[in-house]
């Protein structure tokens, strides 16, 4: 029904229980998800994420007989400084996310591009040179799982929240093996272009995310915004790109019992897209 390489992020359907949301995207037609493991956005997988919490997802998730390209999830403010203590318990957070990515069959387990603020700890560079850190020591880890490991930059709401900031992080992990996941809604929410992004990324993207937005608002439905996504596809093919796209609508312009509909109109116009 819809092009194989769109899914559907079940932060769409935030609002449902995990087996409900997983029903309600697999009888629109989907066979792919982003797996949304946010606290505080999306609570389809707990935060204290024990083994069997683990496993209690992993077979709802196999039970609904859908794909599973990434977990999106969170292991803390990456740019925060830790002791030894508080690094142990993040890596045991980090391990149970790989487990859970890696037990679904998902490509990669991706986290956010620093704290959900845009002032440094310390300064800019030194955040980032931490964030840098933390990804690539993540990355470490996420190998011995079988999963990648990849990261959402530029994010509006995050550290990397700008072009500079985002193009400074990914020179920093050039030749680690972390990807990098564009999301239409954040570079547009920011005031930038994402054909400028593009060109600044090109060989980068391993996914993308994809959700309208007008500066200083990350929330519509497509075609409400003014993200360009024809221009978009386009430059991603022309630029070799042949990874994945998914809806991660979590819009604010639609009621609860519209957000079906409108997540199959968004995915028919992205299939005439790709």
């Amino acid at each position: 029904m819809f092009n194989s390489r769109l899914g559907c992020s079940s932060i769409s359907f935030r609002h449902q229980d995990l087996p409900t949301a997983l029903r309600t995207i697999a009888e629109l037609g989907f066979d792919e998800i982003d797996l949304g493991a946010l606290p505080g956005v999306c609570d389809h997988v707990p935060y204290d994420l024990d083994a069997a919490a683990v496993a209690a997802v992993t077979a709802e998730v196999a039970d609904s007989g859908l794909r599973v390209r990434s977990v999106n999830g969170d292991i803390g403010d990456l740019n925060a400084v830790l002791d030894a203590g508080t690094q142990s318990a993040r890596d045991r957070h980090l391990d149970a996310l790989l487990s859970l990515a890696a037990g679904t069959g998902a490509r990669a387990l991706v986290l956010p591009c620093g704290a959900l603020s845009h002032d440094p700890v310390h300064s800019i560079g030194e955040d980032l040179d931490t964030i840098a850190a933390q990804l690539i020591r993540a990355q470490g880890r996420a190998r011995k799982f079988g999963v990648e490991l990849w990261t959402e930059s530029l994010h509006f709401l995050r550290f990397c929240w700008n072009l500079e900031r985002a193009e400074l992080l990914a020179q920093r992990l050039d030749a680690s093996g972390v990807g990098i996941v564009m999301d239409f809604s954040h570079i547009v929410a920011a005031g930038e272009d994402p054909l400028v992004y593009l060109e600044r990324h090109r060989g980068r993207i391993a996914h993308v995310h994809l959700r309208d937005a007008v500066p200083g608002n990350i929330n519509l439905s497509l075609g409400n915004g003014d993200a360009d996504f024809a221009a978009g596809l386009r430059t991603l093919a022309a630029d070799g790109y042949t990874g994945h796209f998914s809806l991660e609508l979590e819009t604010r312009d639609v009621t609860h019992a519209e957000r079906p509909a409108a997540a199959a109109k968004a995915a028919s116009l992205i299939t005439d897209l790709i």
